[in-house]
């Protein structure tokens, strides 16, 4: 059986940045891609609706995956017509991703839906994860979902810190046996994924169901409600998400935060307990119970929950990082620097740390590493609105302009 081969797409990465939640120092959010446990508790002792109001209904699973005349057109035109010459998984592949077709654009601002996604010509890694798939399965080509294990990458939007996980998915070749059944051979899937081939070998993963692809976007969406500060909105995406994959911790979590955002600690402890008895060792949700505990007035717990997520994580994320700005804040350019190369060598991709890298070199007159930094910075953005504004500065730099860099307050 040959191993499976795989694509690197011209976007930055076909492949899910789960956001989760977590409190760290003020709040944080959740678990990345732990395999979930065999037998897991039933959801509903989690859930409390009656905290919360309702507004709008959570969209069902099927309308996740669900293709618009407009898809289905595109499908039949674009797609067929490709399909003639090259296949119908390579001819699909190009017809969503060759340069001069959709033309999509990677946008993580939000989590679209695999219609939304295909409207909007734009997307996270988990919406162009769930527009392929809603593609794949339109054409009848078999799809899997995998989960990638990857090192942890963290970012954070004002108070909330998130950890990206890593989805990718294989599509096979249709076959149709005797009995009308369509199959496929594991040799002969192909992966789409944003990371080069030997990568690719080197990283182990596992496959999921679609159902906890389901929960990783109504996971999201709580996420980034939760980022908006719209409470109720977020418990119904959490509860949605748990109902979708009991077994997917990661939205336990999410409730947790919600819970304890929403002035219902003791609700908040519940849950982070229950999640500690299946991952004893989970940072995250070590984080969160120690803050909970601290304000249930539990501060001896709490300071051997502190000490024993000091031993799994001696060096919080960002802890460089936000050294670092206090430095520039001081005008002290070079220690700033230092600190920031630091914060890189543990999450190179962060386009934050290399904007502050930017503006430390900047402070210190070494303007081959601002232009370095600023043009990774906008590599490495996530939205176009951030890509726009690195590109501007590079533009000003080439220009010949020094005019002064502002810092936040």
């Amino acid at each position: 059986m040959s191993a499976p081969s795989s694509r690197a797409l011209p976007l930055p990465g076909l492949l899910q940045r789960l956001l989760h939640v977590l409190f760290f120092g003020l709040l944080m959010l959740l678990a990345g891609c732990a395999s979930p446990p065999a037998l897991a508790p039933s959801p509903q002792g989690l859930l409390r609706d009656d905290l919360f109001g309702a507004v709008g209904p959570v969209p069902a699973p099927q309308q996740v995956l669900a293709m618009t005349p407009a898809m289905v057109d595109y499908a039949e035109q674009e797609i067929t017509a490709l399909a003639r010459s090259k296949g119908l998984r390579q001819g699909m592949l190009d017809a969503l991703y060759k340069r001069g077709q959709l033309q999509l654009e990677y946008d993580d601002s939000r989590t679209r839906n695999a219609a939304e996604a295909f409207e909007a010509r734009r997307g996270n890694c988990l919406s162009l994860v769930l527009m392929t798939a809603a593609f794949a399965k339109h054409l009848g080509l078999p799809v899997r979902f995998n989960s990638v294990f990857v090192e942890e990458l963290w970012s954070r939007s004002g108070d909330l810190y998130l950890v990206a996980g890593h989805v990718n998915l294989s599509l096979g070749q249709p076959r149709l046996e005797r009995s009308g059944a369509r199959v496929f051979d594991v040799g002969e899937l192909l992966t789409i994924d944003f990371l080069p081939a030997d990568q690719l070998r080197r990283q182990r993963s596992r496959v999921i169901e679609e159902g906890t692809v389901l929960a990783m976007y109504y996971n999201n969406r709580s996420a980034e409600s939760l980022r908006e500060g719209q409470l109720d909105a977020a418990y119904g995406w959490a509860r949605a998400a748990l109902l979708s994959d009991p077994r997917f911790l990661a939205a336990q979590n999410t409730l947790g935060v919600i819970y304890r955002r929403a002035g219902h600690p003791a609700l908040a402890e519940q849950v982070f307990r229950q999640l500690l008895q299946q991952e004893p060792a989970n940072t995250q949700t070590l984080s969160n119970l120690v803050l909970v505990l601290q304000e249930r007035g539990q501060a001896v717990e709490a300071q051997l929950l502190s000490a024993r997520l000091r031993e799994l994580q001696p060096e919080p994320p960002y802890k460089f990082y936000d050294q670092g700005i206090e430095a520039m804040r001081r005008g002290e350019f070079q220690e700033a620097k230092r600190l920031f190369t630091r914060e890189l060598e543990r999450a190179a991709y962060v386009h934050e740390f290399h904007f502050w890298l930017a503006l430390a070199n900047y402070g210190l007159g070494q303007m081959d590493e601002v232009r370095k930094h600023l043009a990774l910075a906008r590599e490495h953005s996530t939205t176009p609105m951030d890509r726009e504004r690195y590109a501007a500065k590079l533009e000003s730099l080439r220009r010949g302009s020094r005019a002064a860099e502002r810092l936040p307050g």
